[in-house]
């Protein structure tokens, strides 16, 4: 299944787990998921899925050439601050966070937004090791422009980024588009 499945079945099924999870962390990926990644990233899915069912929640990303035992390293003082926080998080708020480390040594950490991240639009028709074809979408160059306070910014400049997410996506700025739609 994916990511997201993976986190349903462990929740819901009713010997999976021994009792029901404080925290689920997802990743940490080989690939940051960086702006608009996140609509897209397994990793964000699955932990968006724990928050979906009430539990607290955070990915993890690092760059596909990062070493990952590092990144793990890195990651535990995160994990114990999320830990020791959520007491203070009122019940009918359910934390979802996108944490993504950057290249090498990181210089600090930063409370970031997304960014916008744009990839070379392409799709090419490709070969499996079996001989099967496949469709590889989205070319090797990606852009983003400077965003200051972004979580782009934050990993082009060496810092580990800390996004908080929303489940809710809803936005009111188009209400009036809306009611014309709906006629």
């Amino acid at each position: 299944g994916t990511p997201a499945d993976c986190t349903y079945v462990a929740l819901h099924h009713p010997t999976m787990l021994p009792r029901r999870p404080t925290l689920v962390l997802s990743g940490i990926n080989h690939g940051a998921n960086l702006g608009s990644d996140v609509f897209y990233s397994g990793t964000v899915a699955a932990a968006r899925e724990a928050t979906f069912r009430g539990v607290p929640s955070m990915a993890l990303s690092m760059p596909s050439d990062a070493d990952a035992a590092a990144c793990a390293a890195l990651a535990v003082p995160f994990v114990e601050r999320l830990l020791r926080s959520l007491a203070s998080v009122p019940p009918s708020a359910t934390p979802l966070l996108n944490l993504n480390f950057p290249h090498g040594e990181p210089k600090g950490v930063r409370n970031t937004r997304l960014g916008v991240r744009s990839y070379e639009d392409l799709v090419e028709v490709r070969q499996d090791p079996r001989g099967r074809q496949y469709l590889w979408i989205g070319g090797p160059s990606v852009v983003h422009p400077l965003m200051e306070g972004s979580d782009t910014e934050a990993f082009d400049n060496g810092y580990v980024s800390i996004s908080a997410l929303r489940l809710d996506m809803d936005t009111n700025g188009f209400a009036p588009l809306v009611d014309a739609v709906a006629g």
